[in-house]
């Protein structure tokens, strides 16, 4: 849809919406503009994968829909429920369907309780009785594969990096939510143990039946785990399509220049393109017109002039190019 500045706008039933969020920091230097603008719908049972670079807004994003920043302005709606508006009450209540997966899984755990109480402690603040607590708390251990009496009363410093994250999933689901955001969830990891997260996770979505916005800067992460897949740049929405297409077909020269970037085992397979070349543009004083044409080989003066915005390309797929490659 020409002009609309808005990623994945269908008619169908939406969990999640996302409409012009701004999220701005004031700092000595001036004011971060760490998300611009930006906007995007997930429906129920999908997984939405959020890609870029570090810096690029994406953490910044997945914390604002659970305002556990700040927003500067915007609408998030939340199963049909405006929650930028909501007051400190209502967003507690509402915070127990949306829960949210860090990127360190030792650091976001209270490191001076036991396994067990750390999965308890939001059953108890959401008011559930005690009898309740513990046979939840058993189950979603049991689940991520940490049921066992000497994990259950181990303090998380005794936990390997993918056991604490195993807790930390365990944490989120015991409230039985219905969306959850993961922020960076295998980055910290292993190889070998972010296979086995990135696995759990996708078994635990379909048997409770969640819908995930899974953040990554790993492109082979996102693309294993994500139906839909959104790039962000400096702040903004350069992409969002199925992640298949968007990965097979990238219509923003980012994503094409992203994707060129990775490490292929056979050279002759992946873009023949240049590779990513050049820093990021700070946030304090980002380029006019697109953000990205400081780095962009196909950049025209008109994107010195004109901001792009966020249009259909091919069906179903967006970008945010005066020029995309829609030939790719």
């Amino acid at each position: 849809m020409a002009g609309s500045g808005t990623a994945h706008l269908r008619d169908e039933p939406t969990l999640l919406s996302v409409r012009d969020l701004v999220v701005e920091y004031d700092t000595d230097g001036g004011t971060v503009q760490a998300v611009s603008s930006v906007s995007f719908d997930v429906r129920p049972g999908e997984t939405l994968g959020i890609v870029g670079e570090s810096g690029c807004g994406k953490s910044t994003t997945g914390r604002a829909v659970l305002r556990l920043d700040r927003l500067t302005s915007g609408r998030i709606t939340f199963a049909g429920e405006r929650i930028d508006e909501a007051d400190g009450r209502r967003m507690r209540a509402l915070r127990r369907e949306m829960q949210m997966i860090f990127q360190d899984p030792v650091a976001s755990l209270n490191p001076r309780r036991p396994v067990r109480d750390i999965v308890v402690e939001g059953l108890a603040v959401a008011g559930k009785p005690a009898d309740e607590r513990a046979a939840t708390s058993e189950e979603v251990l049991a689940k991520v594969g940490m049921g066992e009496e000497r994990f259950a009363a181990a303090l998380p410093r005794q936990l390997s990096g993918g056991q604490a994250q195993r807790v930390a999933i365990a944490r989120a689901l015991a409230l039985d939510p219905r969306l959850l955001i993961c922020d960076e969830p295998v980055s910290a990891l292993d190889v070998s143990v972010q296979a086995q997260i990135l696995n759990l996770i996708s078994e635990l979505k379909a048997e409770y039946d969640l819908t995930v916005v899974f953040i990554s800067h790993d492109l082979g992460v996102v693309r294993t785990i994500s139906d839909n897949v959104m790039v962000m740049y400096l702040g903004k929405v350069c992409e969002f399509g199925d992640a298949v297409e968007v990965y097979d077909r990238p219509a923003h020269p980012y994503t094409r220049a992203l994707l060129d970037s990775v490490p292929l085992a056979d050279p002759d397979e992946g873009f023949a393109g240049p590779a990513l070349a050049g820093d990021m543009p700070s946030p304090l004083a980002p380029p006019r017109g697109c953000r990205f044409r400081t780095r962009c080989p196909l950049a025209q003066d008109r994107c010195g002039e004109e901001e792009p915005e966020v249009r259909e390309v091919r069906p179903g797929q967006y970008a945010a190019c005066h020029f995309p490659l829609t030939e790719t």
